[in-house]
């Protein structure tokens, strides 16, 4: 673990202390990019990986984080039957614009813009999730209780 925090993994770090948490930003050596690699340099299952995916809702333009149980693929058609959202797959530069943080490193919290939340139920499962903070080998660990309070995400079924 490294000491000292890149500038966007210290921006999850304010966001989380100012809302109240002593939860502590970790930056390892290993990448957390996948959910794999994630669990691997974590040493914990995959499942308890909240991975964070932004789409694009194809009505209004706007962002969509999907907060998953890293085990899980999103099902589009799913989401779309049972929310307003109609959802595609987002660049990039569209990743970046709205949330601040690049692909592989996208926190489910302190985004440059609102988003629209939704948060994979399965992940009420566990005891102990841990979520992306800002790098690809940022992480910080929670529980899904913190993890709604926090985003004011929904909860449904993602799979």
């Amino acid at each position: 673990m490294t000491e000292k925090l890149k500038s966007s993994a210290q921006r999850v770090q304010d966001c989380l202390t100012q809302a109240g948490y002593d939860f502590r930003v970790k930056q390892l050596l290993a990448s957390t990019r996948t959910a794999e690699d994630a669990a691997h340099a974590i040493g914990c299952e995959v499942a308890q990986i909240a991975k964070s995916l932004i789409f694009k809702d194809k009505n209004t333009g706007d962002a969509v984080l999907i907060v998953a149980a890293g085990h899980h693929q999103v099902d589009l058609k799913k989401i779309k039957a049972t929310t307003p959202f109609h959802l595609s797959k987002a660049d990039a530069d569209f990743v970046r614009d709205k949330t601040g943080f690049a692909i592989g490193g996208v926190s489910p919290i302190a985004h440059r813009h609102p988003l629209h939340i939704l948060l994979d139920e399965d992940l009420k499962n566990y005891a102990s999730i841990w979520a992306a903070a800002g790098t690809p080998n940022a992480v910080f660990e929670l529980n899904a209780e913190i993890l709604a309070q926090l985003t004011q995400g929904q909860w449904l079924s993602i799979h």
